[in-house]
């Protein structure tokens, strides 16, 4: 009973410290099949160590029912999870400047039998205007995208760009966020070339756009990353923009540290 005693005191210590975060959420029976789909290619499947995909949904509590919105889904990572998840049930979206709906929608014909119907809307990042109707979204999910926000020369894409996720969104929506952290300790200026960003930079933002903070988790976080590559977050794998040179020490480090943050558009 004395060992009980000690342990409750100990939990209870750490609780108040803030020391003893939540356990990860399970995944649904739909991310774990999105998953171990053959059809995903061996080189996605390698970065699942590093991106924790069915971690990150579930923290996210995306459904296979909801309308979920992917801001520029580039080559298609996350989207190879999520447009087969909701196939049947919910609703695929595509959020991209009007530049890149060509080529996103070039990337989506090609899975059509894998992803089943999927939709491609645009977004002028300056001015916020989008062709998603307002209150559809269930979901709104940006991965690694907010900091080329504010590398844009225009100031106005990222405020912009958040105030679109808001209008997208129902009542009580979430917006997803994970991007590359960047120390609150280091100089903010590093944000407009290193492709590392702040917590507080994109907290900022998502309140400024009407958004509450719900929750944050570190399961994207790497400890290894020291934030400081001559290359920005790109000396990184997997895009190893240093080439061959010192390429073992990257390797070692793996991906970046990211936060993961939770956003909810009040009812």
């Amino acid at each position: 009973m004395r060992h009980a005693a000690i342990a409750t005191v100990l939990l209870a210590s750490a609780a108040t410290l803030g020391a003893a975060p939540a356990a990860p959420k399970a995944p649904s029976g739909a991310v774990a099949a999105a998953l171990k789909d053959p059809q995903r290619s061996a080189a996605n499947r390698a970065r699942d160590i590093y991106r924790h995909p069915a971690e990150t949904l579930a923290f996210f509590g995306v459904k296979p029912g909801d309308t979920v919105v992917e801001f520029i889904p580039g080559g298609g990572w996350y989207t190879e999870i999520l447009a087969p998840m909701v196939k049947g049930k919910g609703r695929y979206v595509a959020l991209v400047p009007s530049n890149a709906a060509d080529r996103t929608k070039t990337m989506l014909a090609g899975k059509q039998a894998w992803f089943g119907p999927t939709t491609v809307a645009t977004i002028d990042p300056a001015t916020g205007a989008s062709t998603l109707p307002a209150g559809s979204a269930d979901v709104v999910l940006t991965f690694r995208n907010v900091h080329n926000l504010l590398m844009n020369d225009n100031p106005a894409a990222a405020p912009g760009t958040f105030a679109a996720f808001y209008a997208a969104l129902k009542p009580g929506g979430v917006l997803g966020v994970v991007d590359h952290r960047l120390p609150e300790t280091m100089d903010t200026a590093l944000e407009k070339k290193s492709g590392y960003i702040k917590r507080s930079t994109v907290v900022r933002l998502a309140e400024a756009a009407g958004f509450k903070l719900a929750g944050e988790s570190q399961v994207n976080a790497n400890p290894k990353d020291t934030h400081d590559h001559p290359g920005g977050v790109w000396t990184l794998p997997p895009t190893f923009a240093l080439k061959d040179v010192d390429r073992a020490k990257y390797a070692a480090i793996g991906e970046s540290d990211r936060f993961t943050l939770k956003f909810v558009k009040p009812k």
